[in-house]
């Protein structure tokens, strides 16, 4: 029998909009159905997201409210970078290790006050172990099943939602987020997305999500936006050189250095979850997180070999046929010694043996002027 959207766990708000736009919705993400496609094609979706606006629905993500005198002190023990750095109304990417030091989820931290604290996550393994380092602290978590977040992605994400908010949306940064309306309903605007373009989430109810649903696309119909699937999501987010956890860190015991992700990590903070591995692992580094350019005219499955001289020497991780570059074009893991721009190497597939080479990401706006325009930069 046939998998539905009866069979998850999480219900979707927004799920008559997704049958009616094509989608089957016989998948899932963290126990929520969602829309993997509709019956238009991903990749012209992909081009009014690059061009216009398209409006993903990703409230699949596991959503997390903290709170308490001991929030900052709890958070900054379990995650890797420092969180008292927020300053309320500020976003951050973290990551939660184990006592090896490996990745065994990222996070994304939102301080909305002093001791408030929302956490989004996706596919990992941060709820198995939350309880433990909230246990004796004056803090407590919960999941939020009832927030639903619409993402408006696109170079007019601004242009369509500004005049419907009394909150000066040209104003917010990425990583940054404020509470305010949104078509008269109580929101939390967020800049930011998955999409490299720059974009705006939405988080509301579930009772107001196919109102806001229906309302940003009902003011985006001028602009040409259009409903994107998560295959245009999945598409999109390579082209940007963004990882996904776990599909990204596929060894299972992958560290914060192996892909590209030191940023997260604050080794000179207080005493944090995985602090003393991760300090004896930073400059042993297994494998390196890179761009690979591939001469094929489709997609390479994730998994396939990384070879040099004959030799395998790494592994793909997400790939995407990139239509809007011309490109086959994959994130994975090389020996260190290989990551230089421009290295060749073979790529073995079940497609064949293709050449490819190491290139700089992002592979689409490789300077992301897209997502930090210019004049936002602090000089």
């Amino acid at each position: 029998m046939a998998t539905t959207a009866e069979d998850f766990p999480r219900k979707n708000a927004l799920f008559s909009r997704h049958r009616d736009l094509g989608s089957p919705l016989d998948s899932d993400w963290n126990g929520m159905p969602i829309p993997q496609n509709y019956a238009t094609d991903p990749y012209e979706e992909v081009t009014i997201v690059r061009s216009k606006a398209g409006l993903f629905d990703v409230s699949g993500l596991r959503m997390i409210n903290v709170s308490g005198p001991d929030a900052v002190k709890v958070l900054n023990h379990m995650l890797t970078s420092d969180i008292d750095a927020l300053a309320p109304g500020q976003s951050a990417i973290s990551n939660i290790v184990n006592a090896d030091g490996a990745l065994i989820d990222d996070v994304l931290v939102y301080r909305d006050g002093p001791d408030a604290y929302r956490l989004s996550h996706g596919g990992g393994a941060l709820e198995e172990v939350i309880d433990g380092f909230f246990e004796g602290s004056d803090a407590s978590w919960e999941k939020d099943d009832d927030v639903h977040i619409l993402s408006l992605q696109g170079p007019l994400a601004l242009e369509i939602l500004d005049p419907h908010t009394p909150f000066d949306l040209k104003t917010l940064k990425y990583f940054e987020h404020a509470r305010t309306e949104l078509f008269g309903k109580r929101v939390s605007l967020a800049r930011g997305g998955y999409s490299a373009e720059r974009g705006y989430e939405v988080f509301c109810s579930a009772a107001d999500a196919p109102i806001l649903w229906d309302a940003i696309m009902e003011a985006g119909k001028p602009h040409g936006v259009c409903a994107a699937s998560w295959s245009c999501l999945d598409i999109v987010r390579v082209e940007g050189g963004l990882l996904f956890f776990p599909f990204d860190m596929p060894q299972g015991d992958t560290t914060p250095w192996e892909v590209g992700a030191d940023w997260t990590v604050d080794l000179s903070k207080a005493d944090f979850h995985g602090k003393a591995a991760l300090a004896a692992k930073k400059g042993t580094e297994r494998v390196a997180q890179v761009g690979l350019e591939i001469d094929a005219h489709e997609a390479i499955e994730p998994g396939a070999k990384i070879c040099k001289d004959g030799a395998e020497v790494g592994i793909v991780n997400s790939t995407t046929y990139s239509k809007h570059l011309m490109k086959s074009i994959a994130l994975g893991h090389v020996a260190p010694e290989l990551k230089a721009l421009g290295t060749l190497l073979t790529v073995k597939s079940s497609l064949g043996e293709f050449p490819a080479h190491v290139v700089r990401t992002p592979f689409y706006d490789p300077h992301r002027l897209r997502t930090h325009p210019l004049d936002e930069r602090v000089a």
